[in-house]
């Protein structure tokens, strides 16, 4: 019987049956410069022939801005497996990249110490 491609392939007790190094063909360094917060977009234009099922479901998820890391937590794949998705997905022109705004003032210390605080008391 045909497994259906509309969802990913699990297994209850083992999770996700395709690697992550399979999904970027064995390859670990994109073609795009990208950081964790570069925003990435849909530009309309159709993915090229080369784009298997988790590109799809990457441009799919980028029809709004999104960071890189937020993809890869949708995806729930590594940063740098999805680093390699996008970069196909740039390459074939289906996928805009911006770099992540910066503000003319650094990041308030506080506000950052505020959230370490809450990120190891939820862990």
């Amino acid at each position: 019987m045909p497994l259906p491609l509309d969802r990913p392939l699990l297994d209850d007790a083992a999770g996700k049956l395709i690697r992550p190094y399979t999904v970027s063909g064995g390859r670990t360094h994109p073609t795009a410069a990208l950081d964790l917060l570069s925003l990435v977009l849909a530009t309309g234009a159709a993915p090229g022939a080369q784009t298997g099922p988790e590109h799809l479901q990457a441009l799919a998820l980028c029809q709004g801005p999104l960071t890189v890391a937020e993809l890869s937590a949708h995806l729930k794949l590594p940063v740098a497996v999805t680093k390699v998705l996008v970069s196909d997905l740039v390459d074939g022109g289906a996928i805009t990249v911006r770099p992540p705004h910066h503000q003319d003032h650094p990041t308030d210390r506080s506000l950052l110490e505020a959230v370490l605080d809450g990120l190891r008391r939820r862990l």
